[in-house]
């Protein structure tokens, strides 16, 4: 059989859908394939607390002064990121990376370093406009961050900077970050320090050749920052401490502090000197005394104060003042009370030009000249026992008087109690008088109270007999106006009234009577009320009968 007759047999076979059912299959292959390739290679799930950062590959170049694609139409790092969610991208024309979100811990803040935009003038390195690349002057705060950054830990103090990396020790694996965070610490200011403020990066002051400038201005700031914790740039802001509490130091712990006297004795002394910086004078005690060494985050200018200030005006007034004197001035009490109080205000009025606050100045030893030190010695110590022995004197005159005293405050006493006592026994039985009357007077008060209810009583009573009397009396005259009301009805005739009554009263009673002799005892009842009316006849056997069946009835 030749291939046309075997074709056209199989054409001829085939049903008039398999055509249809051919295309439907293709069809549904196709939707099935381009489901699993959306799902497995287009398919974008971008977890919470991250973000996806997106480079696009294909599109125009980005220009030659560029570093991220400016908008979506370019190729490159895009400049924006995307949040949580999820997206479908062609893997063909993006290029993509999820990564944490930028984390500032508690106790940090954050310094951005932008890595793209235009140049920042020549001279700065701080980006003041948002479109310049360079260090942002704002800082971030404790928090979470949707930006495309690369964060290093720089708060070891140390110059140290080190990347930052997630739970699993994981750091960035590309380089398509557009911004480096930097973590550091904020300034805090404990209490008795001041934060000597100094800007970095600001505009020139209008006068350039000030110690301290204005805020904003570039130079060390005139105002300080007090207790508190600060969030600033540290590019920007440089911060140092200066300690404004009390020091002291001793005045020998440089050498000894000596000077000759009037008669050429070489005179010592030692002394302790306790000074603070003004809080409002440490900028400019910071600028002037403040060494390149000691230019730290924490700034010793009490040591330059010492070596600066205040030593050099205690080394000049004593050798001054000093020499004004004989050596043995310097033994009596006198001269030295005098040369201590101007030793301290001398102090206290140079030191305070200077931003010095001189507290105490105090000269606690002072050495004279061993030659002549023994005899003023002596001199002094027998003036010193006169004096004693006068005072002694003294005492055993005030110890008399205070015996004297004593005794006399002791009868005094002793009167007093006395008195106390017969006040009392006097005060206890006047109360127990008056609390006696008081008594008396009381049950007087409840016996006439008793009288009177009594007679109230008494009253009470009369008058209610008299009530019931006159209830009684208007109750019997009430029922015998009844009875004459009910006698005139007979006529006046109390006894037909009478007889009426009982016989209203008997009647109800009797049902039958049967009665055959005129001498029954009962007839006698019936008889006397028929005489009382005045019947002559005489009653036959048979009429008592009648009459009490006429009752009966």
């Amino acid at each position: 059989m030749s291939r046309d007759v075997r074709r056209s047999q199989t054409s001829a076979s085939l049903p008039p859908w398999a055509p249809f059912a051919l295309g439907g299959a293709l069809l549904v292959g196709g939707a099935l394939f381009a489901a699993i390739f959306v799902w497995s290679f287009c398919l974008v799930n971008v977890p919470r607390e991250h973000l996806l950062v997106l480079t696009k590959k294909t599109g125009k170049p980005i220009p030659n002064n560029a570093e991220i694609a400016p908008d979506r139409t370019y190729q490159g790092v895009q400049p924006d990121v995307i949040g949580e969610g999820r997206y479908y991208y062609n893997p063909w024309v993006w290029d993509w990376e999820v990564v944490p979100q930028v984390q500032i811990p508690e106790g940090t803040m954050g310094v951005r370093i932008r890595l793209h935009g235009d140049e920042p003038p020549s001279g700065h390195i701080v980006a003041w406009k948002e479109t310049e690349k360079g260090i942002v002057p704002e800082v971030l705060v404790p928090g979470r961050y949707s930006i495309n950054a690369k964060v290093f830990d720089c708060t070891k103090g140390n110059g140290t900077r080190v990347e930052v990396r997630n739970e699993y020790g994981q750091g960035r694996s590309r380089e398509n970050y557009i911004e480096i965070i930097e973590l550091h610490r904020p300034v805090t200011v404990p209490g008795g320090f001041v934060g000597v403020v100094t800007n970095l990066s600001a505009p020139l002051p209008a006068d350039p050749n000030t110690l301290l400038t204005e805020k904003d201005c570039r130079g060390v700031e005139k105002e300080s920052l007090g207790l508190g914790t600060y969030t600033l740039n540290p590019y920007v802001h440089k911060v140092v401490l200066v300690d404004c509490r009390s020091q002291r130091f001793n005045l020998s712990t440089d050498g000894d502090m000596g000077f000759p006297s009037k008669d050429g004795f070489w005179v010592t002394l030692d002394g302790v000197i306790e000074f603070r910086v003004k809080e409002e004078d440490a900028p400019r005690v910071f600028v002037i005394y403040n060494d390149v060494e000691n230019d730290t985050v924490t700034a010793r200018v009490d040591e330059e104060i010492i070596k600066k200030i205040v030593l050099p005006n205690a080394r000049s007034f004593c050798r001054l003042r000093g020499s004004d004197h004989s050596g043995r001035d310097f033994i009596s009490g006198v001269t030295r009370k005098k040369f201590q109080e101007d030793f301290q205000q001398e102090l206290v009025e140079r030191c305070s030009q200077e931003g010095i606050e001189i507290v105490q100045a105090l000269i606690t030893k002072i050495y004279p000249p061993q030659q002549i030190a023994e005899p003023v010695r002596m001199k002094q110590i027998a003036v010193e026992q006169r004096q004693q022995y006068s005072r002694e004197l003294l005492q055993q005159e005030s110890e008399k008087k205070l015996a004297m005293e004593t005794q006399l405050n002791e009868r005094k006493q002793v009167l007093v109690e006395a008195e106390k006592q017969v006040v009392k026994v006097v005060t206890s039985a006047t109360q127990g008088q008056e609390v006696a009357l008081i008594e008396a007077q009381q049950r007087l008060k409840v016996a006439e109270l008793e009288l009177q209810a009594a007679e109230d009583l008494a009253a009470a009573i009369m008058s209610r007999g008299e009530a019931e009397a006159k209830v009684v009396e208007f109750g019997n005259t009430a029922e015998a106006a009844g009875w004459k009301k009910a006698v005139e009805a007979y006529g006046g005739n109390g006894d037909e009234y009478a007889r009426g009554v009982m016989l209203s009263k008997l009647a109800p009673a009797f049902r039958a009577m049967m009665i055959n002799t005129a001498d029954s005892p009962i007839m006698d009842i019936f008889r006397q009320y028929d005489q009382g009316a005045g019947a002559t006849q005489p009653v036959s056997s048979e009429t008592p009968a009648k009459t009490a069946a006429a009752g009966n009835k």
